[in-house]
């Protein structure tokens, strides 16, 4: 049996040893608080700032309250999160886990909006109590869905993936509507290192050293997570109850740290893996050189962005810094990372048989369309309350029927791409927004809103189109070489998520007021959707849900794997190729309407499966019959629930389908 389960890093021929590496980022570390120090009090006065102020001058006051408690915050908090990286690592047998995979951070964001909305009396009893309950609460639901699987690495990240995008909507939605009272979390949700005294770092560092005694005693138990099933039995070892206690001790870390500094999200991912490029391979040495690494890395990308604050038109917060940081790592990682060649993976069984007449099925669904849409017309409130519109209402042409359009034609194309994508990797939780291509138009459009003056519609429109492109194009760069492999693609999808998030982040930490456009155009709201727009998306639908219609022989052929794909004649780079194209102009065509939608592409390939489309042709039909009857039904009811303020579409769909998630795990 192999030492190691995870996927192997070839050895570059000339490498620094984990020690070096940690040699030289505390020399650069050093070097750079020596010329902060030098530049403000004089060396020899800021280290006497470390333990008391020597006299009235403000910047010894400045020094001992907010530098140097700031320089040991960054230093547990990178350590911190290296640890929970590890362990995180070890217990799911994958390389690229990190601390948010298992919605902790997410979960610790809710609670502190939550409670500063709801009760902000309880937030003199601590936050860090408040964000450790959120986080625990979020780790206990992955737990609950995966506990039936056993704890499987790949259950307890899709229950992550689930809960962190629902948890991440509901916040969306308290920030919607009370922006303005939660400004001063968005910061500390970017990751905020800043201090205005020694308390925080005192409740971090005895947590973070019991944590590391804690890892230290686990040691021995945690290397037999490396066994499989059936080799763990033979010893007499619970395998649910080793990853149990090594995931309960990484989200006790994580939940430390976020509730003192917020979400930093990109050490928990970069040291282990640098670590383990370095040479370090069994557990113990990656525990403790990353750990170090870790508290290097963010101590010194914070010390960079102290430095150079001074030419930023703006403060930027830590966390948002390294996660624009991460995404290069990434990038760079996934051509390094060795998978199982072109073996076909093993898709997830679909919840519902094959039905017996599909056509008959599709008409039916057709007709519930048609109906909501009758419904989502003409049924709706005002002032005097519930009320159907005649026919000859102007309204019905001038605001209802082009979110109509919009959302079912959004609908439409989000779900075919999905469909597709599920399809083309076999990965039953694949869904458009993690290629990328969403993110790549979402990072194109925020530039062209804060950077050009007053951009136009079209301007818009071609600066979303070359964003998805260049998100294309990277998908192809990277991956060309592997033929592109499904895992490798969807790894580079998140890799452009990860630096759209940061991006996010950065905008809304900012304060600037463009934010709110931001905001509700993220959120997927259909609002601001004319006619012009409508027509426009609703015959693109048409347009590209017939260009897919072709390629349903590729659809059932590639789930087999390369080899039998290319034994039946099929050719499978081109195919590849031509349906991820295919992908990124459905979604791109669909976020520049309503935004990068969670959960469509998500959702409407499995209840289509669920109600019994097993081919690909009749796949793709019932997917996009479903995903337009799940937009116009989630944006009828954002009109209607809390009139008369409105939930965008976008946010109702995603706690749509995070209910029907966490119910198909937990019965899977």
């Amino acid at each position: 049996m192999p030492a190691e389960s995870l996927p192997r890093l070839p050895l570059p021929r000339f490498r620094l040893t984990p020690g070096q590496a940690c040699l030289l980022l505390g020399l650069l570390a050093v070097t750079l608080s020596v010329i902060h120090l030098q530049a403000s009090v004089g060396l020899t006065g800021g280290l006497q700032a470390l333990f008391s102020v020597p006299d009235a001058r403000a910047a010894n006051l400045v020094l001992h309250v907010a530098w140097w408690p700031r320089l040991a915050m960054a230093l547990l908090a990178g350590g911190g999160l290296a640890l929970a990286g590890v362990l995180m690592q070890q217990v799911l047998r994958n390389p690229l886990a990190a601390p948010t995979t298992l919605g902790v951070t997410s979960g610790a964001n809710l609670a502190l909006m939550a409670t500063s909305l709801m009760a902000p009396g309880l937030l003199v009893l601590g936050r860090e109590w408040v964000a450790l309950a959120g986080g625990g609460l979020a780790m206990g639901l992955v737990f609950l869905l995966a506990w039936r699987r056993g704890l499987s690495p790949i259950v307890v990240v899709l229950a992550g993936l689930v809960i962190n995008l629902y948890l991440g909507a509901l916040g969306m939605v308290l920030l919607l509507f009370h922006q303005e009272a939660l400004k001063g979390l968005l910061i500390w949700g970017a990751g905020s290192l800043a201090q205005n005294g020694w308390h925080d770092a005192a409740f971090l560092a005895p947590r973070l050293a019991l944590a590391a005694l804690l890892a230290a005693w686990l040691l021995r138990p945690l290397t037999l997570l490396e066994l499989d099933e059936a080799g763990a039995r033979s010893l007499g070892i619970s395998l649910k109850h080793l990853r149990l206690a090594g995931l309960g001790l990484a989200v006790f870390i994580t939940g430390c740290v976020v509730s003192v500094v917020g979400i930093i999200g990109f050490i928990g991912l970069a040291a282990p893996n640098i670590v383990r490029l370095a040479g370090a391979r069994r557990l113990g040495p990656r525990l403790v050189w990353s750990t170090l690494l870790g508290a290097l890395l963010l101590a010194v990308t914070d010390l960079l962005l102290q430095r150079f604050s001074g030419l930023l038109p703006t403060m930027i917060p830590t966390g948002a810094f390294t996660a624009a940081l991460g995404a290069p790592l990434l990038l760079w990682l996934i051509p390094r990372l060795r998978f199982g060649g072109n073996a076909p993976p093993q898709e997830a069984r679909a919840l519902g048989s094959r039905h017996p007449a599909p056509r008959r099925l599709a008409t039916r669904l057709a007709v519930a369309l048609m109906a909501l849409a009758v419904v989502a017309l003409l049924a709706g409130q005002s002032a005097g309350g519930w009320q159907w519109a005649s026919i000859g209402d102007g309204n019905l042409l001038q605001w209802r029927l082009p979110r109509l359009l919009a959302a079912a034609g959004s609908g439409v194309m989000l779900a075919i791409a999905g469909t597709l994508i599920q399809r083309l990797t076999a990965n039953p939780m694949a869904s458009p927004e993690i290629l990328g291509i969403s993110g790549g138009s979402a990072i194109a459009l925020i530039g062209a809103i804060f950077l050009l003056p007053a951009p136009s519609n079209l301007t818009l429109v071609g600066a979303g189109v070359l964003g998805a492109l260049v998100s294309l194009a990277t998908l192809v760069l990277i991956n060309r070489k592997s033929g592109f492999q499904p895992q490798r693609l969807l790894l580079t999808g998140v890799a452009i998520t990860a630096l759209f998030e940061a991006i996010k982040s950065l905008v809304l930490a900012g304060g600037d007021p463009r934010g709110q456009q931001i905001i509700a155009w993220l959120s997927g709201s259909t609002y601001y959707v004319d006619m012009t727009s409508a027509l426009t998306v609703t015959g693109a639908a048409l347009l590209l849900a017939l260009a897919a219609a072709p390629l349903t022989r590729w659809l059932d052929i590639l789930p087999l794997g390369a080899p039998s794909a290319a034994a039946l004649g099929l050719p499978v780079v081109r195919a590849r190729l031509v349906l991820l194209a295919l992908v990124a102009l459905l979604t791109a065509s669909a976020t520049l309407v309503v935004g990068p939608l969670s959960f469509v592409g998500l959702l409407a390939p499995h209840m289509a499966r669920l109600m019994g489309f097993s081919r690909a042709g009749a796949h793709l039909a019932g997917a996009a019959l479903t995903g337009a009857l799940l937009m116009v039904l989630a944006d009828w009811l954002g009109r209607q629930l809390l009139f008369p303020q409105e939930i965008p579409a976008g946010l109702v769909a995603s706690l749509l389908g995070g209910v029907y998630f966490m119910w198909g795990l937990g019965r899977r």
